[in-house]
């Protein structure tokens, strides 16, 4: 809270034109990385799955921008107004876009809802850890971008792994849900080298604002937070993952690294 106050109270004209840049930056990216899918898809040249894998994926990689931002606020807005968006991207929207969108990347599994709940999870996520963060630790981004890079690439990747690659099955018992040896082996090496480059990246080479971290900070949180982001992603009924997998390994790689 108190480096918010800080960078608050020195807050300048320029810094808020650049901040103001950097969000023109993010809606532009975000909204050709939602209705360039749309688009093929409602020209039949993709499916609707993979139009929603399209979006899942590249429209979430916009958190890259956010460590430049020198308020970092800014990001939790564009965060909480894509959240209110894909809300009203219903069946029944009285606006088409958003039902287009609904009719572009919804799951079987949504119909019944009517609404898009899956993407509405990713964006909660986002918008709740930066939400915190930005308030709490904005020199400490890197931690909720990793927990949302996996959920962004690991999570998709287990999944095309274990789908078409997997062999060896594993049924936890009290969700019910199945996983493969081999998507959550995908999983793990993927969340590291994911989250080792953005220790990297972020905490070593190019730190902005934010607190800088060792080389051996940065391997070791990479392979703690991949080995927790796996674990939880193990474990976490698959409905809910957009949820559980991104906070609740942001908040643990964080907590362990202040008792560290």
């Amino acid at each position: 809270m108190q480096i918010l106050t800080e960078v608050i109270a020195n807050y300048s004209t320029a810094d808020f034109l650049y901040d103001l840049a950097l969000v023109g930056i993010a809606y532009g990216y975000i909204f050709f990385t939602i209705m360039i899918p749309v688009y093929l898809k409602k020209k039949d040249m993709i499916s609707k799955f993979q139009a929603r894998k399209i979006v899942h994926l590249f429209t979430g990689l916009v958190v890259l921008i956010v460590p430049f931002f020198i308020l970092p606020l800014h990001a939790v807005f564009i965060a909480l107004t894509l959240t209110v968006a894909v809300y009203f991207s219903a069946r029944d929207s009285s606006v088409r876009k958003l039902q287009e969108l609904y009719e572009s990347i919804g799951e079987e599994a949504e119909e019944k809802a009517g609404r898009l709940q899956g993407p509405l999870y990713y964006c909660i996520s986002i918008t709740l850890l930066f939400g915190i963060f930005a308030v709490l630790a904005p020199d400490q981004l890197y931690f909720p971008i990793c927990g949302i890079l996996i959920m962004i690439i690991s999570d998709t990747l287990a999944s095309v792994v274990g789908k078409n690659f997997g062999r060896i099955k594993m049924v936890i018992a009290y969700t019910g849900s199945q996983r493969t040896l081999e998507g959550s082996f995908a999983f793990f090496l993927s969340a590291f080298l994911l989250c080792f480059s953005a220790f990297y990246f972020f905490g070593l080479f190019n730190p902005v604002n934010q607190q800088q971290l060792t080389p051996a900070l940065v391997t070791g949180y990479a392979v703690v937070t991949a080995l927790v982001g796996t674990l939880i992603e193990l474990f976490s009924p698959s409905t809910l993952d957009d949820l559980t997998v991104p906070i609740a390994t942001t908040i643990v790689i964080y907590l362990l690294a202040q008792i560290g």
